[in-house]
């Protein structure tokens, strides 16, 4: 367990009630940024709607070209819409503070070596989190608007895509992006805390490769140029993981006064 004396007379009702504490601060700070995402609907939806707007830079830099006009066809649907926008982008917003919060749950029982590495990969994991969400948003979503709106299997049919799709798409788009780009943080903390070594990182590029196709297949099930905007960055940071690991990198020890 951690350093302090009090931390290990915790019950397991003390730890319970603990994680009580962060889970509802953090569900505090994601309902009050979403109410206020509901109340600017204007600033909200005019970055929501950017991608599916043919003037996006990404489509103008590569001469892409698409009419897409957003249809709604149920009563309640641009309610909720608004509904899960708002709550996406509290959630987006909100990451930092929940990270911090699960950080002041976790820390008091760590030794101090595991608290240094912990406290590194959660500062990796919130500049992560947002990298990925960018590139989602940026490059990865209208790419994914590009391919699905041209797609056709007949010329019989006509794509009028609805505004819950597009919705869909853009929130888990953004967020498993965003999720995905934590995954060099879980290599680093992996080797830091002696789990893994700098050498079975090397041997183990091959299956970093499957790896890492297999997340961006899942993350995009769009074409190929999607996978690859997705893949590359996250093979380089796979590599940049490897430079930041020790050589031979030990476990981090108990302090004497754990003792």
């Amino acid at each position: 367990m951690g350093e302090s004396g009090k931390e290990q007379e915790m019950s397991f009702w003390d730890h319970l009630d603990a994680l009580r504490g962060t889970i509802f601060r953090s569900l505090l700070a994601v309902c009050l940024l979403a109410v206020l995402g509901f109340v600017f609907k204007r600033a909200l939806f005019a970055a929501v709607l950017a991608p599916a707007s043919e003037d996006f830079f990404l489509y103008r830099l590569l001469g892409w070209r698409f009419d897409l006009e957003l249809i709604n066809v149920e009563m309640s649907a641009q309610f909720f819409v608004h509904l899960q926008a708002a709550f996406s982008a509290a959630l987006i917003l909100a990451c930092p503070y929940i990270i911090w919060e699960l950080w002041r749950f976790i820390a008091p029982a760590l030794y101090k070596g595991e608290r240094r590495a912990v406290g590194t990969a959660f500062l990796m994991a919130t500049g992560l989190f947002y990298a990925g969400a960018a590139v989602g948003y940026l490059l990865v979503l209208p790419a994914c608007v590009q391919f699905f709106l041209n797609y056709s299997v007949s010329e019989l049919i006509t794509n009028s895509i609805t505004i819950s799709s597009y919705m869909s798409m853009f929130t888990s788009t953004v967020l498993m992006v965003g999720v995905a780009f934590e995954f060099p943080t879980v290599i680093w903390l992996l080797s830091r805390l002696g789990v893994l070594t700098r050498d079975q990182l090397y041997k183990g590029r091959r299956y970093a490769v499957v790896a890492v196709a297999f997340i961006a297949a899942i993350v995009t099930p769009a074409d190929p140029l999607s996978m690859v905007i997705v893949a590359a960055p996250l093979y380089l940071l796979y590599e940049i993981a490897i430079l930041l690991c020790s050589k031979s990198p030990e476990k981090p020890e108990a302090d004497a006064s754990a003792a």
